[in-house]
This record gives structure tokens, sequence and C-alpha cells, in this order.
């Protein structure tokens, strides 16, 4: 199987700590890591992936709109050049030791987080990273 990500949860993915918007949010993002953690590959999608999978039934669910449809155009643009190739829909990659660590450290410094302002959860990202990403789940 495929984990469906949209670009800017790749950089989420970094910082994950067991928070989020609901116990279901959580437990669904806890699998997705647990998956990611075990080698599993990633498909990159436009748009709603299995991370908003919970939220989908909402009336007006966040991931559908312009502002996350945003972060995942300036979040692929970061990760492309941190790569040094374009990171598109319909991409098939995966995240090994070297390569977490290599995004973890352009988070920390700034280079990969043109996608998060106005995030609710920025404040939270950057305390993770400013601990060295201690607790993270990934």
């Amino acid at each position: 199987m495929t984990v469906r990500l949209r670009a800017h949860h790749l950089l989420c993915l970094l910082t994950y700590v067991g928070k989020g918007y609901s116990p279901a949010f959580t437990a669904n993002y806890d699998g997705i890591v647990a998956r990611l953690g075990g080698g599993e590959d990633f498909l990159i999608v436009s748009g709603a992936d299995d991370i908003c999978a919970p939220l989908l039934n909402e009336p007006e669910p966040h991931c559908r709109g312009e502002s996350a449809t945003e972060r995942d155009e300036l979040a692929a643009r970061d990760i492309g050049e941190l790569l040094g190739r374009t990171v598109l829909t319909g991409d098939r990659l995966g995240l090994d030791a070297p390569s977490l660590a290599r995004m973890r450290k352009a988070f920390s410094s700034g280079l990969t987080r043109t996608a998060c302002p106005g995030c609710e959860w920025f404040e939270l990202c950057g305390t993770v990273a400013a601990s060295g990403f201690s607790g993270t789940r990934l």
C-alpha cells in the first residue's frame, strides 16, 4: 500500500507529536506515521489526502480550502529545492533516516517553512523544531 500525502503534510510530519484536531484525527495520523516509519512509500496528491480523511465529513473541512492548496504549492517548491528536484502530484517518494534528518534541518533553519505562516499549528511546530524534534512520532 502507499500513503497518499499532500505536499504540505510532508512538513507537518516532521513535527508531529500526537496533537491534532480530534481523537479520530490523531489515531489516523498515528497509523500513517507508523506506516511511513515502517518504510512504506507515499504518493504526492493534489487536495485532501490520507491525513485529512477524518476531517472530510465536516461541513467545511479546511483540507479542501484555498489556504491548504496554497500551502501545498509552497511546500512542494521548498521541498523540491531541498531535494534538488521538482516535487509534483503523482510522485512516489519514500522517507529514510537521512532524508528525514535533512528535511528537519532545513525546517529548523526556516528554509522549508514558507508554507507555514498562518497555520494554527505554526507555534507548536516551531517549539518542536527548537527542541530538536523531541517527542516526534516519526
